[in-house]
């Protein structure tokens, strides 16, 4: 085959083969089911070999087309980094992010090397404000905020929509006798983040007594709420972005089957004035492409 497939064909591929599910693939997408379903037919005409075998309602990669989304993958990612590198190159100045404190603790921080990497002349000042949605930092050229997404006088981009599920360290797991589904949670310590209302919602998604709610240690910092999840003092309601990679240390294990999705999310904000900046324009392409990279 001397022609180069679309790349939106190579796309559907690829998350097709991270989700094992066309409707993921769409969902990631933005595309209907059938554009996706008829992206990949195309795929596998031109290509001339069998990307993929029916099981029963369900189709599912052949060994072939395993390897050769692989190939993908790793060439999208080339094209991207090699977009991002460009993007940043002989930018200066210094860039002010106001990020959430668990986000900026627990994801941010840990990945700024890979951003300094892309801009090594912008210097960047990270700081944290007193409310997960507060965007008022005249001193901020960006925002990472969470909330409903209707903050003021910005101009906001979703970032990342979040799934809540419980957090236990395996030390604590281990002097409970083995936490494996959703009632053993109540022998423990519920760790609360300003309020129960998390845990309320995910108890009622559980079946479980809302009342147990009302009962734990409550911190005003997500940092601190992680410190003691950690630590072995309970159990807290976390979301993947931020508990990544303690549970990628086997610092903390997510238990049972039940998510909750939050009525808030992770949001992009920035100030119209300062829309024009070209470090805030190379730090948004940075961000989406790592936040996409993590979710492969």
């Amino acid at each position: 085959m001397s022609r180069i497939p679309s790349t939106q064909a190579l796309r559907a591929l690829e998350c097709f083969a991270r989700h094992g599910t066309v409707w993921g693939a769409a969902d990631e997408l933005n595309l209907t089911r059938s554009a996706v379903s008829h992206q990949l037919r195309l795929l596998e005409r031109a290509l001339g070999f069998d990307l993929f075998t029916r099981i029963g309602t369900r189709i599912e990669l052949t060994p072939r087309g395993r390897a050769y989304a692989g190939d993908v993958r790793g060439a999208l990612s080339t094209i991207a980094g090699s977009a991002a590198r460009n993007a940043g190159h002989g930018l200066s100045g210094t860039l002010t992010i106001s990020s959430t404190p668990g986000f900026a603790a627990f994801w941010l921080a840990p990945r700024v090397g890979a951003f300094r990497a892309i801009c090594p002349d912008v210097d960047l000042r990270i700081v944290t404000p007193r409310r997960l949605d507060d965007v008022s930092n005249p001193d901020a050229d960006i925002f990472i905020a969470f909330g409903s997404g209707s903050m003021q006088d910005v101009e906001v981009e979703l970032l990342q929509e979040v799934e809540f599920a419980p957090l236990i360290s395996p030390a604590l797991a281990n002097r409970l006798g083995g936490i494996e589904t959703a009632p053993d949670l109540l022998r423990a310590d519920l760790l609360h983040l300003g309020d129960g209302t998390d845990w309320r919602r995910w108890l009622k998604a559980a079946g479980l007594p809302t009342g147990a709610a009302d009962r734990g240690p409550v911190f005003g910092d997500m940092n601190l709420v992680y410190a003691a999840t950690i630590a072995g003092q309970g159990v807290s309601i976390g979301d993947a972005i931020i508990g990544n990679a303690a549970m990628e240390a086997g610092q903390l294990i997510r238990v049972g089957d039940v998510r909750i999705a939050s009525p808030d999310a992770y949001y992009l904000c920035t100030p119209p004035q300062k829309k024009a900046l070209e470090p805030g324009r190379a730090f948004r392409r940075w961000i989406i492409e790592a936040l996409a990279q993590r979710a492969r």
